[in-house]
């Protein structure tokens, strides 16, 4: 024999210690006659083919990168697909969808507002997450940069007038779109794909919402806050310039419209004229106003009198045009209006405006608030 019965001992350990392996059960070189392995040197070939840490190291990287999961999930699959990367990327992606769907339950109050516009036309849509760290992800921004898109291009006979309309998932959910991202590409439906974005984050991703504004005859402007990136923010102002007669440059109109947009986010306006102050809403200040001063003690003239001077002020707080102006507070909006239409030659109104910010609305943990309110707009 070419090995001895001394010889043997240690291979018969060696090969006892592999035989539950993967590589052992699968190899076809796996034999019962130790002698004959020993003799033309088969087992030590054999031990070698084992693949080395680096190689499973590189693998993970590879799948982490194409699919940006959690280590801890990219190597298990990895290890029950015996390292082959494609299958593991399958076993991913179905284990992702399960756990996507396990996850819908869960409160999604962070995420971002993308925007996509043209010059009579804005969408702006929210797509929510669990935490800001995936918000700042470059596939979540993607997805919500793309569904911006698809909102403005929605043709859709409703969606038509002049305006502000919801392009919601209602509207979006079930369209196709392709996508065009290292780790994130090929045609789908826009519900797949926050699925697979879902799955690849590890948190419940949702569209919320979203708005389409248009106009016929003025311009469409916007202003994003907290952006980090262009067309992407926390708060959005929108709102439509309707001019009467179309002026031959609209550059003050786009200037001006893009202030009243800034101011939009910055005074949260409800309502755009005085008379457009719901009597529900004044009925409901006039009792809380009224509660408060006849808790002061004084007479009930002078209680009507403080009340009806709170209303005047609440009315100017919350009404668009009579809000004083945040670029110049020494004018109001109305004036804004006044002046820029005697600079372009034509009466200029604000058509429809609108104001969205991420989470509004949204319950949170140990909050009690579960409305979720629309965009404010006229």
């Amino acid at each position: 024999m070419a090995c001895s019965l001394v010889s043997k001992r240690p291979l018969i350990i060696l090969r006892n210690c592999l035989s539950n392996s993967t590589w052992a059960r699968r190899s076809p070189l796996y034999l019962d006659d130790a002698d004959s392995q020993c003799q033309f040197g088969i087992f030590p070939r054999r031990f070698s083919a084992e693949a080395p840490a680096s190689e499973h190291m590189n693998l993970i990287k590879q799948l982490r990168e194409r699919t940006s999961s959690p280590i801890k999930d990219v190597k298990a699959a990895l290890i029950d697909c015996n390292w082959d990367i494609e299958a593991a990327q399958k076993e991913l992606r179905k284990r992702g969808k399960v756990l996507a769907s396990k996850m819908s339950a869960r409160t999604a109050a962070q995420g971002l507002l993308a925007l996509a516009q043209n010059e009579t036309k804005a969408a702006v849509i929210e797509l929510n997450c669990e935490t800001d760290f995936v918000a700042r992800n470059d596939i979540f921004q993607y997805l919500a940069s793309s569904l911006a898109k698809l909102a403005l291009s929605v043709e859709n006979p409703s969606l038509s007038a002049a305006g502000v309309s919801p392009v919601g998932p209602e509207y979006l959910e079930d369209l196709k779109m392709n996508f065009d991202h290292p780790k994130f590409s090929g045609e789908t439906t826009v519900q797949n794909a926050i699925i697979e974005v879902a799955a690849m984050m590890g948190e419940n991703v949702r569209l919320r919402r979203g708005f389409l504004m248009s106009t016929e005859n003025g311009i469409v402007s916007t202003y994003l806050h907290s952006c980090p990136r262009p067309g992407l923010g926390r708060i959005a102002g929108v709102l439509s310039l309707e001019a009467e007669d179309r002026p031959s440059s609209s550059d003050a109109l786009q200037r001006v419209g893009s202030e009243l947009a800034m101011h939009v986010v910055a005074a949260k306006p409800l309502f755009l004229t005085r008379e457009l102050v719901s009597s529900e809403a004044m009925e409901s200040e006039r009792e809380i106003l009224k509660s408060q001063a006849e808790s002061t003690g004084k007479s009930q003239l002078a209680i009507e009198k403080m009340v009806e001077g709170r209303l005047k002020k609440y009315v100017e707080e919350v009404v668009l045009m009579e809000q004083k102006f945040v670029v110049n507070d020494s004018i109001n909006v109305k004036t804004v209006l006044n002046n820029l239409s005697k600079e372009v030659g034509s009466s200029v109104k604000i058509g429809s405006f609108f104001r969205m910010e991420v989470g509004e609305g949204i319950q949170r943990e140990g909050t009690s608030s579960s409305s979720e309110p629309v965009a404010q707009a006229a």
